[in-house]
């Protein structure tokens, strides 16, 4: 399966093949000139992967070095990103030689801000291994890195030469990992495709059923993101849809400590709250509240959160990418299948946090 993401100034492709991995060499040399790569990833995935990664790029002329992290949300930071400029530098990299990210959100995100701020920018290409980084994070170049006021709050736009999906991949995955994944792909089908979502309705919520019907769930999620990648590549109009869930999910995600909950968990329990307030205020559908809980409870995704701080998340929210001035461009879906933008006064904020 492919994808193209018909960017004018930067096209590239998605390709999504079980056992692809094995073939990453061969997938790169479509796309560069054998040279230096540096292959980022954390220790998690690269005590999984990156031997056959390096090899595979090995033999088809390339020139490997790694970065490893520590796995987690808490490792995306600025004192990692300085650690890897560190390396790049020691191995004299220059703007001619690239970077390989080989991992889930954490490791896309910050390898793409890397690659994007190192000499101002060489180029790069995401192997993404998580549900989560197959069918969002890893697509439309986004890049970024936490700070100790929110989320993604330093980062910037860059898009990759190009995109390799391997499902098998989630079958390493613990089971919380990729049930994470799903609340981004219940996400995909709220805001653009109810056919995702009838295709979510008729699975069943148990990771073997969802790791059989993978590549529907992956290829599905990023035709959705492609779309608006393309119709607004820097977040200024409908892009803006892809963050349902997102504006309450990531205030939970850091007050309550990175890593502690993760991304879809913190969306999922996003998507629950924005629904049942806007449902309250009559913006959306009656009864679109519970089918939202319903869709996400069935795969095992949180739908509340024990610490629930109504005063602490307003003030995350303050931070938000989708605040503009005194207003926030609030996100919402009136039924399945269709999104919308409503734009609040970010004082308005604390109701939706009831």
């Amino acid at each position: 399966m492919k994808l193209h993401i018909d960017l004018p100034h930067h096209p590239y492709d998605i390709v999504i093949e079980r056992n692809s991995l094995f073939l990453a060499g061969k997938w790169l040399l479509d796309l560069w000139e054998p040279q230096r790569v540096l292959i980022i990833t954390d220790d998690q995935v690269g005590a999984l992967y990156q031997e056959r990664v390096r090899v595979s790029l090995q033999k088809a002329g390339f020139e490997p070095y790694l970065f490893s992290f520590p796995q987690g949300e808490a490792s995306k930071n600025l004192e990692t990103v300085n650690e890897a400029y560190k390396v790049l530098a020691k191995e004299n990299f220059t703007r001619s030689d690239g970077i390989v990210a080989l991992g889930g959100g954490v490791v896309g995100d910050l390898a793409g801000f890397v690659a994007s701020t190192f000499m101002r920018g060489i180029h790069f290409v995401q192997i993404p291994t998580s549900l989560t980084a197959q069918v969002d994070s890893s697509i439309g170049g986004k890049t970024g890195v936490n700070t100790s006021f929110a989320k993604n709050m330093v980062g910037t736009f860059s898009q990759p030469d190009g995109v390799l999906i391997d499902p098998d991949t989630l079958g390493t995955l613990g089971e919380r990992e990729l049930i994470e994944g799903m609340g981004e792909v219940i996400k995909y089908g709220l805001i653009a495709d109810p056919e995702l979502w009838h295709l979510l309705e008729e699975i069943t919520g148990r990771p073997e059923d969802i790791l059989k019907h993978a590549e529907d769930i992956i290829y599905r999620s990023c035709q959705v993101k492609r779309d608006h990648v393309v119709a607004d590549e820097l977040d200024l109009g409908i892009r803006l849809y892809l963050n349902f869930g997102h504006t309450i999910g990531h205030a939970i995600e850091a007050t309550a400590g990175y890593g502690s909950v993760m991304h879809g968990e913190g969306v999922a329990i996003g998507m629950i709250q924005i629904t049942k307030v806007a449902e309250e205020k009559g913006l959306v559908r009656e009864g679109l509240t519970e089918e939202v809980f319903q869709m996400c409870q069935k795969f095992g995704l949180p739908t509340n959160v024990q610490e629930w701080d109504r005063e602490l998340l307003y003030q995350a929210l303050l931070h938000d990418k989708k605040a503009r001035g005194k207003t926030i461009k609030l996100v919402l879906v009136p039924e399945i299948g269709k999104a919308i933008i409503h734009q609040i006064p970010l004082s308005q904020m604390k109701e939706f946090l009831v």
